[in-house]
């Protein structure tokens, strides 16, 4: 017992790299210095200017910050029921499994058997059993227990106990990632459902337009003011603009069955929730957190760190397979031709073995084997640094879309007014035969064009500020109701201290 104890007193330390969590970068803003704390605004609903608040953390449900309960009801019905995150949470509760599994390496192995075996033996020699005329055919019974114990003297199973709970960080992170995306993505298409219902929209108001200038050119050529030229040419405009509504509405169910799919059901049975613009807030506080939390708040970075810790320790478990590799076992029972007799008399049995093995001689295989883990690590570095300089970057074009949308909208919303304006002067002088087809035309295209235009830069500003909130990571550290990223009982025996 005593040579146990300081067997296990032995198995503390383990050879190898202690894993540490690369600092975060010292940078104090996302972006260059030309990005405005606050966007430009506009005179139309989705208009209002965003501020961009780096002391503040984004919250967990941050889709409820464009202010659609419909939005709400139905993110909270995919939470529940979409496949992807059932699956992400399955493959997450198996990596914890193969931890624990592993952790069983720690500890013996204690196993009993029992034996019942008829044989016969030849006469012609030596006989099998004791005694004076020992009978040749016999029953004999045999109960065993048997104790084996590779005690972790250089912390090779510490290492991959270590190594498997990496994994199993980063398997957390990818359901984080997973739910992110799925968010994210439904946001997304609520916001191109509503989008597209205004494109309809504006598309049925500019066929009514044309209808109606068409209606004028009929009746004025019925009275020989305009030649059959100009009835030709608005009948082409009208068809044209007609031509554009049906890709539109194939596009609205489109949507209608990818959010289907996203909460977890079939096509037919799309959900009941609706979205219009008008539905949607613009939200005008944006939830930063300052750049220096990125790296903890960025499901990929933190899945990329994972990946590096895992490695960092798969270079512990390759040296420690090149030091002696120790074993204890014994096994001890009792042995009889009656069932009831195992254990009487001279029975018994026992036996106890210390091993030690070292390689001495492989080919190479054990020390290729540590610099490949070594190389391994090396490249999850660069892969984590990669990671990081992406993230950056992604939030970076994130704030620059932000900024350029907010002027685009403004743009088009002058662009818009002008055009009407052009538009409704057009028409007017029309009613009077003022005016050619051509500039008909001409006034009835650029407004299209630009109310189309109006109508993409709202749904742009909603659609990029969901892109936003997805680069910073989803808020998901937000939630105060989840669950810790390492279990409790597994947390001391990973510990980098």
């Amino acid at each position: 017992m005593t040579a146990l104890v300081g067997v296990a007193l032995l198995s503390g330390c383990a050879v190898g790299p202690d894993f540490r969590r690369p600092a975060p970068p010292d940078l104090a803003s996302y972006a260059r210095p030309s990005l405005q704390p606050t966007t430009t605004s506009s005179e139309v609903p989705g208009g209002e200017a965003q501020r961009f608040v780096q002391d503040r953390q984004l919250p967990s449900r941050w889709w409820m910050l464009f202010g659609s309960p419909s939005l709400n009801a139905l993110i909270e019905k995919a939470l529940r029921a979409s496949p992807t995150l059932i699956a992400a949470e399955a493959a997450l509760r198996q990596a914890w499994e193969l931890v624990y599994a592993q952790r069983g390496g720690f500890f013996p192995s204690v196993q009993a058997g029992f034996t019942a075996a008829g044989q016969q033996t030849s006469a012609t020699l030596s006989p099998v059993l004791g005694g004076t005329n020992p009978p040749t055919t016999f029953a004999l019974y045999t109960m065993q227990g048997t104790f084996s114990f590779t005690p972790d003297i250089f912390g090779g199973n510490r290492r991959q106990v270590e190594a498997l709970v990496g994994e199993a960080e980063a398997q957390r992170f990818q359901f984080e990632a997973a739910q992110l995306t799925l968010t994210s993505g439904l946001a997304a298409a609520a916001i191109q459902e509503a989008s597209l219902r205004a494109q309809i929209a504006a598309t049925e108001e500019i066929i009514a337009i044309v209808a109606r200038s068409l209606a004028v050119f009929r009746r004025q050529y019925e009275l020989g003011a305009v030649a059959r030229l100009d009835v030709a040419a608005q009948e082409a405009a009208l068809a044209q603009v007609q031509q554009t509504l049906p890709p539109l509405v194939k596009q609205l169910e489109q949507t209608h069955d990818l959010l289907a799919v996203l909460v977890g059901r079939f096509p037919t049975e799309a959900p009941e929730e609706r979205f219009e613009l008008a539905g949607l807030q613009l939200p005008q506080d944006l939830p930063m957190g300052l750049p220096s939390t990125l790296v903890d708040h960025r499901p990929d970075i933190r899945v990329a760190e994972a990946q590096l810790h895992a490695a960092s320790a798969q270079v512990g478990v390759a040296l420690a397979n090149r030091l002696p590799q120790f074993t204890i076992t014994a096994s001890g029972g009792g042995q009889s031709t009656s069932f009831t007799q195992m254990f009487a008399n001279g029975n018994p049995f026992w036996s106890a073995a210390g091993n030690v093995l070292h390689t001495l001689f492989d080919g190479g295989t054990l020390r290729y084997r540590h610099r490949a883990a070594e190389a391994a690590f090396e490249q999850a570095a660069a892969q984590y640094r990669g990671t990081v300089l992406s993230a950056f970057q992604n939030v970076a074009d994130a704030l620059h879309a932000l900024q350029s949308d907010a002027e685009t909208l403004k743009a088009a919303v002058a662009a818009e007014q002008a055009t009407k304006v052009s538009l409704d002067l057009t028409l007017a002088a029309q009613q009077l035969g003022g005016v050619s087809y051509l500039a008909v035309l001409t006034a009835q295209q650029a407004y299209r064009q630009a109310l189309l235009t109006r109508v993409q830069a709202q749904a742009t500003r909603l659609a990029d500020t969901v892109a936003l909130f997805q680069t910073l990571g989803g808020g998901w550290w937000s939630r105060s109701d989840r669950e810790a990223a390492m279990p409790e009982e597994v947390a001391p025996l990973v510990s980098s201290e």
